[in-house]
């Protein structure tokens, strides 16, 4: 079958000639894209250069424990390792704009062992001795309570003036209150007092500096939960990626083996998943009927951090319902209305599985990509946390009253010496944030943002590793000719030796561009994010487009940088070179590629599906607590949707890198293919490298692309379809073993030319005897690749005086009814 377009001036390049020399992937090859290969290695060692940077100045316990006010990590260093808990003097005082604009709250902050649990104020405590050795542990160190009296306790601040049942969140003791429907309980047995200022308190003032308190920490809070339930379910969700790994493995070795089976097993196994996925938002949504507060709507609760509290209503279990109705019906309808395509489809991923068969070593090598990934994912989120928390401490003046030294930095250890509090008594040196006035703190932004560049070209570099490495393996295995034997030995080390040695530059230069798109889709999202509250629609609009124009620029750069991957690994150019080549040859066969790429590309996305659904399925049964056998074991979780997600969204990568190989190997089989059938005819002299079958699969995808679309090509009737057919078959055979069949054909043609007159081409050396003949008879016209038996030396002597008038091939049963086409001129070179 040949190509669409072979003309020269074709606008999509020239088709590949015959080369008798090409034998596969290229050995004989040199270095590539060696600019970029040096940038690459360059910013690789700028890369290492800033990690080592951030590890010398950041301290991660920043982030994660509280810091008293002299920048102290509570529970951390001795002498305050017993210490985790951060208690703050005056509760009241983060009520202050100061809290929004510095972060920190105008009060002294020590680390204590335990938060208070009843109420005390100092002068109360200074009555018995048994609540003085309690009132001491929520004082300064080093400070005699039981010497100095109350009202210099005050005025130093060594101590709190009174003392609030609190409880511990997120490391730091805030008041217990409660609120419901409006009124204010305080757990103790006093709900009225005085601070150190003589001012009178109750609980209503304590709730509004813990409100201002949780605003500036709700975020932590958020996080910290986030980290606790890592720390309680990590073995757990190991456990679960590994689930995931195995079925994974064992679902590509059965498809190896049993790929048809597998393939509509996957389907109908998908349709199951979401059909009992629909049956259980329907049963959750009936259970709910008529239970107190199940009607509260979405819109009413708001944005919670607790998402069990959204599984207590109804409208979210209809919308589950109808988000799963939806997808169910389409993915029944695309199966419906490709069910030809899916045939195909399934034809060329059995393809497919043969060949892994014979390149077993593919399937393992996800593993090693995993690995990279890993790699660079943990030294990006490393460099990131040095680089956020490599800050200096900045201590600031902090007063009550007006001061002219208010918000002015100072040092703690000297500040007792200076005037300040000679002119602001009540002024305090406080523990305000971190920052810095250096040359490296200024330029920290451009740090993290040369950290997320980097970690994007990596990252696609290693992706670009891995299928310029099975691209090269499954191409050395289709174009070995005589297979398994001319297959070289380990082709994945031989692939991956190849893409390191000479192709580090071109994968570098692809790895660049995608890069450069992602991270300006970053910068287009963080602009987005803080322009959400601007009222400018035509800015909002045109980020917009923006952002979609750049989402479709990635998924074709994505698309590009596949198939041109594909050809470095075949012929060893550079990426220029290859994308090009891949994008012409791509175009040349553009109705293959509509019938094969997607469709196949959808059957693989089902399977991971699959494998994702039924994973994420057991762990929520799971983590919600729903398997009773195993309720005991189950780990307490603030958020048991933390331990799931994370399941589900590793199933669906750790599947994605498998399918990934057979999504590789139809690519790479799919463009070998289109090149073959350029160099090739299948012939005795330019045999195909395919099988049969699969020429029989690829060619009959563009047939019925051809029959699903009649504006492209008139109808064929039900015998010129059966020759299409019979050509695919004959084509294949060499012409040594049709010698038989041309014999008894050149019979059947002379009979045919008794009823349907025949032109002959003129100026042929056909024999005398024949010749003599066939005149007497009529003019033949000899249909194309008609077979006439005549000797061998006449045969060439035909091709090489003038072309012959052909008609297309036709089996000898139908050749009446295909006299009336009208005839071909057949080159010596499709002879």
């Amino acid at each position: 079958m040949e190509p669409e377009d072979k003309s020269p001036d074709s606008k999509y390049g020239e088709p590949r000639k015959f080369d008798p020399t090409f034998k596969g992937p290229i050995y004989n090859r040199g270095c590539t894209d060696i600019i970029c290969c040096i940038l690459f290695v360059l910013a690789i060692v700028g890369y290492f250069a800033v990690g080592i940077l951030a590890w010398s100045h950041g301290d991660p316990r920043k982030v994660i424990y509280p810091t008293d006010s002299r920048g102290n990590f509570c529970g951390q260093t001795p002498p305050l390792e017993k210490k985790p808990f951060l208690f703050y003097f005056n509760i009241m005082k983060c009520a202050s704009p100061l809290v929004l604009l510095e972060f920190q709250c105008p009060t002294t902050q020590i680390c204590v062992e335990k938060c208070p649990d009843k109420y005390m104020t100092l002068i109360q405590a200074k009555t018995k001795k048994e609540d003085m050795d309690v009132y001491k542990s929520f004082c300064k160190e080093g400070t005699d309570i039981y010497k100095l009296s109350v009202p210099e306790l005050l005025r130093d601040r060594l101590c709190p003036a009174l003392l609030i049942p609190s409880k511990p969140f997120t490391h730091r003791c805030l008041p217990a209150l409660l609120s419901k429907k409006g009124k204010v309980f305080i757990e103790g047995n006093t709900t009225s007092f005085e601070d150190e200022d003589g001012k009178m308190l109750n609980a209503t003032d304590l709730q509004e500096g813990a409100k201002k308190s949780n605003k500036f920490m709700e975020a932590r809070q958020v996080a910290m939960k986030i980290f606790e339930d890592y720390t309680q379910s990590w073995h757990w969700i190991l456990l679960g990626l590994v689930i995931a790994m195995v079925v994974s493995l064992i679902f590509i070795v059965l498809l190896r083996y049993l790929a048809g089976i597998m393939v509509w097993v996957m389907i109908v196994l998908v349709i199951l998943v979401i059909g009992y996925g629909i049956f259980h938002c329907f049963m959750e949504y009936a259970r709910l009927k008529g239970e107190p507060g199940a009607d509260v709507t979405i819109n009413d609760l708001g944005l919670l951090t607790d998402f069990s509290v959204y599984l207590q209503i109804r409208q979210t279990w209809l919308a589950f319902l109808i988000i799963l109705s939806i997808v169910e019906v389409v993915i029944i309808l695309l199966l419906i209305f490709l069910r030809k395509r899916v045939l195909i489809a399934i034809a060329l991923i059995k393809e497919a599985s043969r060949t892994i068969g014979h390149v077993m070593s593919s399937l393992f090598y996800p593993l090693f990509t995993f690995a990279l990934l890993t790699l660079v994912i943990a030294y990006w989120a490393i460099t990131a946390v040095f680089l956020s928390t490599s800050n200096e401490q900045i201590y600031k003046v902090v007063n009550k009253t007006d001061c002219g030294y208010s918000m002015d930095n100072c040092d703690p250890k000297t500040f007792n010496t200076t005037n300040i509090t000679a002119e602001c008594p009540d002024a305090e040196c406080l523990f305000a944030f971190y920052g810095g006035e250096t040359s490296y703190h200024k330029y920290l932004i451009f740090l993290q943002f040369y950290n997320v560049f980097l970690f994007f070209w990596c990252a696609n570099f290693v992706t670009a590793l891995g299928q310029v490495t099975l691209a090269g393996a499954f191409a050395s295995y289709y174009w070995a000719f005589k297979k398994p034997e001319d297959i070289p030995p380990s082709p994945i080390l031989s692939s991956l030796g190849r893409a390191l040695r000479y192709h580090t530059g071109s994968l570098a230069f692809g790895s660049l561009i995608l890069s450069i798109v992602q991270v300006i889709r970053v910068v287009l999202e963080y602009l987005d994010h803080k322009l959400k509250g601007a009222q400018n629609k035509c800015a909002k609009f045109m980020l917009s487009c923006l952002k979609c124009c750049f989402w479709c620029l990635e998924k074709f750069i994505r698309f590009l940088n596949r198939n041109a991957y594909i050809m470095v690994a075949i012929y060893g150019k550079n990426f220029c070179t290859s994308a090009r080549d891949a994008f012409f040859l791509l175009m040349r066969n553009v109705i293959r590629v509509a019938v094969l790429d997607k469709v196949t590309d959808f059957l693989l996305f089902l399977g991971k599906l699959l494998i994702v659904g039924i994973v994420g399925i057991f762990s929520f049964f799971f983590f919600s607590g729903r398997i009773r056998s195993v309720e005991d074991h189950m780990p307490i979780l603030n958020y048991y949707w933390v331990p799931i997600l994370t399941v589900a969204i590793g199933s669906y990568l750790i599947a994605h890198g498998f399918f990934s190989v057979y999504a590789m190997c139809v690519d790479t089989l799919f463009l070998c293919f289109c090149e073959d059938l350029e160099r090739n005819d299948g012939s005795t002299e330019r045999p195909y490298f395919m099988n049969p079958h699969l020429h029989e699969i690829l060619c009959g995808a563009k047939a019925v692309e051809r029959n699903d679309q009649p504006d492209l090509q008139e109808n064929q009737s039900q015998p010129q379809q059966q020759e299409n057919m019979e050509e695919i078959r004959l084509k294949q055979q060499p012409l040594q073993m049709r010698e038989n069949e041309e014999g008894n054909a050149q019979e059947a043609i002379l009979e045919t030319t008794e009823e349907t007159p025949l032109e002959t081409p003129q100026q042929t050396d056909i024999p005398q005897e024949k010749a003599v003949e066939i005149a007497q008879e009529t003019p033949v016209e000899i249909p194309e690749e008609a077979p006439v038996e005549m000797p061998e030396e006449a045969h060439v002597e035909i091709t090489k005086e003038s072309p012959v008038e052909l008609d297309q091939v036709a089996p000898v049963v139908v050749a009446q009814e295909s006299t009336q086409e009208e005839p071909k001129k057949m080159t010596n070179e499709t002879v």
